[in-house]
């Protein structure tokens, strides 16, 4: 069994068919159905059978398909791995990070790096929780992760900054008299920062990527703190829609100041809680960050040290 027979048996189930799967892999067809009856004569077993239409999985190639995935994945990822500590120019790195951090501080770190490291491509994949940013970089779909400092992993971890939450509140909703700042005014012009109880009446935009903290999620929990329910307008999926919607006047929304700032126009006040909201952002990889791997974690510490100043 050879790493390329896999490589083709996954380009066949991807096609569902051996024609263009051999166009895609440029080799003749009978080249490739010997190389997976050589597979199939490895493993003990059809692995794909010929349908009406197309090219479908036997119950052996089921259970064979996900491993051979993960084995592809490796060895890509293995390669990346020794280039990248190499300081080698030239590839790809492999980006996960959460919705909000891709939105908000990717673009940045990405312009700086594509100016400094021309020959090295990034591919972003996003994701919704800490969790799954884990489970992408144990895989191998990912080279490392950008988010929260996760739980539970037991590879390198790099503390790179932190991010501040703020509030985005729809202008018209607060009260005149606390004379708050519209978003583009100057500080002095009033106040800039709330305790989150002068906003129990108010309602709120929450995102399904919003985390957990003690077991509740976190604005349940915080405004429990400040002694009030939280009363929710609307629901959405990423963080960068809730302040949309904020913006539009539906209600407030909590997300990172860097998604925050420069989405919202002068109808809306962006505001900190006293005392602040911040937690720690960090790039974790399945081994210690060096060359292309440790460029790339400088270029993010450097851009989140800008916009803490």
């Amino acid at each position: 069994m050879s790493l390329r027979q896999m490589e083709y048996f996954l380009t066949v189930v991807e096609e569902s068919s051996f024609t263009r799967a051999a166009e895609l892999l440029h080799v003749t067809q009978p080249a490739l159905s010997h190389q997976i009856k050589a597979l199939e004569k490895s493993v003990g077993g059809a692995l794909l059978e010929r349908m009406t239409r197309g090219v479908g999985l036997t119950p052996m190639g089921r259970a064979f398909l996900p491993h051979a995935e993960l084995a592809v994945r490796s060895a890509a990822q293995a390669q990346r791995a020794a280039r990248a500590a190499a300081g080698a120019e030239g590839g790809e790195l492999h980006i996960a990070a959460l919705h909000a951090v891709a939105v908000g501080l990717l673009p940045e770190v990405f312009a700086r790096w594509s100016r400094a490291h021309p020959g090295v491509r990034l591919l972003l994949h996003e994701y919704g929780t800490t969790e799954q940013l884990e489970e992408q970089v144990e895989r191998g779909v990912a080279d490392l992760a950008i988010g929260p400092r996760p739980a539970h992993w037991t590879g390198a971890v790099t503390g790179v900054g932190e991010e501040e939450i703020v509030l985005a509140v729809p202008f018209d909703d607060l009260p005149q008299a606390l004379n708050f700042v519209r978003a583009g005014e100057a500080p002095s012009a009033g106040r800039t920062q709330v305790e989150l109880g002068e906003l129990a009446e108010l309602a709120w935009v929450r995102c399904a990527m919003e985390p957990v903290v003690h077991g509740r999620r976190f604005l349940d929990w915080a405004c429990g703190q400040a002694g009030f329910s939280p009363r929710t307008a609307v629901w959405t999926e990423h963080t960068s829609t809730a302040v949309r919607m904020a913006a539009a006047g539906v209600g407030i929304a909590a997300a990172p100041a860097h998604v925050v700032r420069g989405a919202v126009g002068e109808d809306c006040a962006v505001l900190s809680v006293e005392p602040a909201w911040r937690r720690e952002l960090t790039v974790f990889t399945r081994s210690e960050p060096a060359g292309v791997l440790g460029a790339f974690v400088r270029t993010v510490t450097e851009v989140l040290a800008v916009h803490a100043r």
